[in-house]
C-alpha cells in the first residue's frame, strides 16, 4: 500500500513538471499568434491588455510585415543558404566523420578528432573580426561565404555525432563488403551512407534551425550587401518599428513556418539519431 501510494505521488511529480514544462512553449507561441493578430491600438500597458484575444482577426498584420522586409526575396536567400549548408554538411561531415570514427585507435586520427571536436569551445565572438576581414579580401563577402563558414562553424558538432553513431554499426557489414570485392568509397555509399539516415536526419535539422534563425553570422559577412535573409531583414522592426511588435511578431510567425515543416517531416528520424549518436 505504501509502495503504491510512494508511485501515485512521483506520478504526479512527474505530471506537474511536465505542466511547466509545456507552459513555457505553448504560453510564448500564445503570445506571439495573439499579438500578431493584434492592432496597435489593441496593445495597452496591462497585463489582461496583453494577454486578451484580438477583437478583429486580421491577416494585415502579416501582408505588411511581408512588404517591410522584402518576405520572398529574403524566403528565398535564406532557404538557399540553409539547403545548401544542409546538403554539404551532410556528405562532407558524414565523410569525415567516417573516416575519423573507423580510426580512433589510430593516435594520430584521434588527435585531428579531438582537435575539430575542440572547435565547438571557441567563441564566434574571437573569429567575428578576422572572419570579416578575410572574407572580404578573398571576395566572400556574401551568401557563398556565409554557407562555407557555416560548414566549418557546425563541423565539430556533426563530427561528433556521425563518428559516435558509426559505433552502432558493425564492422562485419564493411568486411562483408570488401570479401565481396566492394571499395571503401563503394562501402561508403551504398551500405553505411544509408545506414546512417537518421542521423543524417538529425544533423540537418540541428544545422538547419541553426542556421535558419542565425543573425551575426550573415549581417558581418554580408554588411552592405543588398541580399538579406530573413533574421536579417526582420531587424528593421527594431529600429523603423521599434514600438510595433505587431508588425515584427507576424514576421516572426512567418518565418517559423518552413523550419517547422521541416522539422514535422524529420522528427521520426531524430530520436534515434540523437540517442545512438551520443553512444560512445
Amino acid at each position: 500500500m505504501k509502495k503504491t501510494s510512494t508511485v501515485g505521488k512521483s506520478n504526479r511529480t512527474v505530471m506537474v513538471l511536465l505542466i511547466l514544462g509545456l507552459s513555457t512553449i505553448v504560453f510564448p507561441l500564445y503570445m506571439t499568434v495573439v499579438i500578431a493578430f493584434k492592432q496597435p491600438s489593441e496593445m495597452t500597458n496591462s497585463i489582461s491588455g496583453i494577454l486578451s484575444l484580438p477583437k478583429v482577426w486580421s491577416l494585415n498584420n502579416f501582408k505588411e510585415a511581408m512588404e517591410v522586409t522584402d518576405f520572398w526575396n529574403s524566403l528565398k536567400n535564406s532557404l538557399l543558404i540553409s539547403v545548401l549548408t544542409v546538403g554539404l554538411s551532410i556528405l562532407i561531415h558524414s565523410l569525415m566523420g567516417y573516416a575519423l570514427g573507423r580510426n580512433k585507435s589510430s593516435k594520430f586520427y584521434n588527435f585531428i578528432y579531438l582537435f575539430i571536436v575542440s572547435g565547438m569551445f571557441v567563441p564566434f565572438a574571437i573569429l567575428m573580426m578576422p572572419l570579416a576581414k578575410q572574407t572580404a579580401e578573398m571576395g566572400l563577402a556574401n551568401w557563398g561565404g556565409v554557407i562555407l563558414l557555416y560548414v566549418v562553424f557546425y563541423m565539430p558538432m556533426n563530427i561528433m555525432l556521425y563518428s559516435g553513431y558509426l559505433t552502432n554499426i558493425p564492422l562485419a557489414l564493411e568486411e562483408a563488403a570488401r570479401v565481396d570485392g566492394a571499395s571503401t568509397w563503394r562501402t561508403y555509399w551504398e551500405i553505411i551512407f544509408p545506414i546512417m539516415k537518421p542521423m543524417h536526419a538529425t544533423v540537418a535539422v540541428i544545422t538547419a534551425l541553426a542556421v535558419w534563425n542565425d543573425v551575426m553570422t550573415p549581417l558581418i559577412i554580408m554588411a552592405g550587401s543588398s541580399e538579406n535573409t530573413l533574421p536579417l531583414a526582420q531587424l528593421n522592426f527594431q529600429s523603423q518599428f521599434g514600438t510595433n511588435y505587431n508588425l515584427a511578431f507576424a514576421s516572426y510567425l512567418l518565418s517559423l513556418i518552413p523550419i517547422l515543416v521541416f522539422y514535422v517531416i524529420c522528427q521520426k528520424q531524430i530520436l534515434n539519431g540523437v540517442v545512438n549518436g551520443a553512444v560512445k
